[in-house]
């Protein structure tokens, strides 16, 4: 997954709230663009508009693999569109089971190679483990770890992203919610799909070090003003330690660490697994409204 684009009502805001979260925010014309620091790779475009509305996901193909990759969607059925506006005519456009807009362009591979190095180490007696509140860096993400989207059918979306774009199914929990990863090696999930009444974004998520490093992230967004959000807590399909922080517009970013990771040479056995178990191991309830999709309401 090489990047997605979102429309949001005020660029300014987003601007606050992005850069509160530890990204590098960028302005690009009539555009922001999210990076990681010390990284070139625009993860997150944002575009201004009425509503808050998830535009399109990109995805990036191997140079060698991009034409035959083609020929492969078009002979699924699906229809090759042409280039938004504003976009050059170097990969192709269509549109899934969602009618979301979908890119499929050659680019380096930004998914990891291998598991994520995570720093939950302690210290020997006699030494002090923490730092001064006062001398606390400032948390930044390292990459983005992957998008969560609503969809109207969750089996379709297993369907079309495991068969149009190759992506395999690592669980699921029966028509609720379903997480894919990708076949080059990659994170439990690069992309997962929860039930709702519409398309649209629930998450992003953002890798980071430590658990440490998501308790600072939490930290540093209370002290800038966005206190609503869910965790500190560990998922069970995935793994990973989890706080989420909601945006002003009702879609969460999220500081994620130490996710389960799928080699490029391992056969993940997928399984379905019990609603109980689709969501987290340990952590503080949800809010009542983490899982409504304020997209589809608008």
């Amino acid at each position: 997954m090489d990047t997605f684009n979102m429309i949001v009502p005020d660029l300014k805001r987003a601007e606050q709230f992005y850069s509160a979260f530890g990204l590098i925010v960028r302005d690009e014309g009539n555009a922001l663009g999210l990076y990681t620091e010390g990284s070139e790779h625009r993860w997150v475009s944002l575009l201004e508009g009425r509503n808050k509305k998830f535009n399109f996901l990109s995805f990036g193909a191997f140079e060698d693999d991009f034409e035959p990759f083609r020929r492969h969607v078009e002979a699924q059925g699906v229809k090759l569109l042409e280039p938004p506006s504003g976009f050059e005519n170097n990969s192709f456009w269509f549109r899934d089971h969602d009618n979301n807009l979908v890119e499929i362009k050659v680019a380096e591979k930004t998914s990891p190679n291998s598991k994520a190095q995570v720093s939950n180490i302690s210290v020997p007696a006699n030494v002090r483990g923490a730092p001064s509140r006062s001398a606390a860096r400032k948390v930044h993400p390292r990459r983005l770890a992957h998008v969560l989207l609503f969809t109207r059918d969750v089996h379709k979306a297993i369907a079309f992203y495991r068969v149009v774009l190759g992506l395999r199914l690592s669980d699921r929990s029966g028509d609720g919610i379903a997480f894919l990863h990708g076949v080059h090696g990659s994170d439990h999930h690069m992309i997962a799909f929860a039930k709702s009444n519409g398309p649209g974004l629930h998450h992003c998520s953002w890798d980071v070090e430590s658990i440490d490093q998501i308790g600072l992230g939490a930290k540093q967004m209370l002290d800038k003003g966005y206190s609503k959000g869910w965790g500190l807590g560990r998922h069970v399909l995935g793994s990973n330690y989890f706080h989420y922080v909601r945006d002003p517009w009702g879609s969460y970013a999220e500081y994620s660490s130490d996710i389960d990771y799928v080699s490029s040479d391992h056969d993940w056995a997928a399984d379905d697994h019990d609603a109980e178990d689709a969501h987290y191991v340990w952590g503080p309830t949800a809010p009542a409204d983490f899982i409504v999709n304020y997209e589809a309401s608008e």
